[in-house]
């Protein structure tokens, strides 16, 4: 049987003739914290739905930790969603009071040893009283409260100011250390995510593109740099840019001599990604 964290086999989501999702495979490592990025609409939040057992794929498998994601939560992992739903009425106390209650698996030390670490927010305080960031730190509690052995976080950092941010990620990063929990983290803040995240997983238009240890996708992608004239003739350019001077391209795989080459960084990687995702939208309206 497959122990792995969480797998993914063809997996397709389609909602009528839409094809959010179509055939993505993947492996996420025990203890890892993998980026999940992409452009608007590429498929990340309905990815993190199907592995949480809120919908079912329309083809295809996930399993979590062996056991397969029937389309009902699962009781390994949690999601912290971007709409960040929660009782508005209840006060901090109160809303923790209702994940014991709702939750077979619940540990009131840990909510609480997340709340106490993250400043401003009052456990007396009614919910609709809480700004945007606290909102998402009182959701992260509840997250963690589960004990999840798989965490899914859909935008987490988005609300935050920086002091916030670098406390949520410090929570992430301590839940990752001491419990072994494997991280899901979509989020467009890329320097966040190079200082937190070992593995990348990137999506466009429903497909995986790039999956795999940042390090060893990062060696395996050049920037070249090359007079305008030069041919860039190979298989694996993602994206390109010429000036009257140079060409510049981001390339996957094997390059042909005559071009400057270094690696790029894991911003430079995906906005080359990200730009070449751009071009092919926009080349399908004219």
């Amino acid at each position: 049987m497959n122990t792995s964290p969480v797998q993914a086999r063809d997996v397709a989501k389609h909602f009528g003739r839409t094809k959010a999702l179509d055939g993505c495979s993947f492996t996420l490592p025990e203890g890892s914290v993998t980026g999940l990025v992409g452009p608007n609409g590429a498929g990340k939040s309905t990815l993190l739905s199907l592995i949480a057992g809120l919908a079912r794929p329309t083809a295809g498998e996930i399993t979590v930790h062996g056991t397969a994601v029937r389309g009902r939560m699962h009781p390994d992992v949690s999601l912290l969603t971007q709409k960040r739903p929660l009782y508005d009425q209840f006060t901090v106390r109160e809303l923790m009071r209702a994940g014991a209650a709702m939750n077979d698996r619940w540990s009131a030390e840990r909510a609480d040893e997340v709340l106490d670490l993250l400043a401003g927010v009052a456990k007396d305080a009614k919910v609709r009283t809480l700004s945007a960031g606290a909102r998402t730190q009182v959701a992260i509690a509840l997250a963690l409260g589960r004990l999840p052995k798989v965490l899914l976080l859909d935008e987490p950092l988005s609300d935050l100011d920086p002091l916030a941010r670098d406390e949520t990620l410090r929570i992430v990063m301590t839940e990752v250390a001491e419990r072994g929990t494997t991280v899901l983290l979509s989020s467009h803040l890329l320097t966040d995510l190079g200082d937190v995240c070992d593995h990348l997983l990137l999506l466009d238009e429903g497909r995986v593109q790039v999956s795999g240890e940042i390090d060893d996708v990062l060696a395996e992608h050049h920037v070249v740099v090359g007079p305008a004239g030069l041919e860039l003739d190979v298989d694996g350019v993602v994206d390109s840019s010429r000036t009257s001077r140079q060409t510049t391209a981001l390339v996957r795989g094997t390059v042909p001599p005559g071009w400057e080459t270094t690696h790029p960084d894991l911003e430079a990687l995906v906005m080359g990604y990200l730009r070449a995702s751009r071009t092919r939208r926009l080349a399908r309206t004219q």
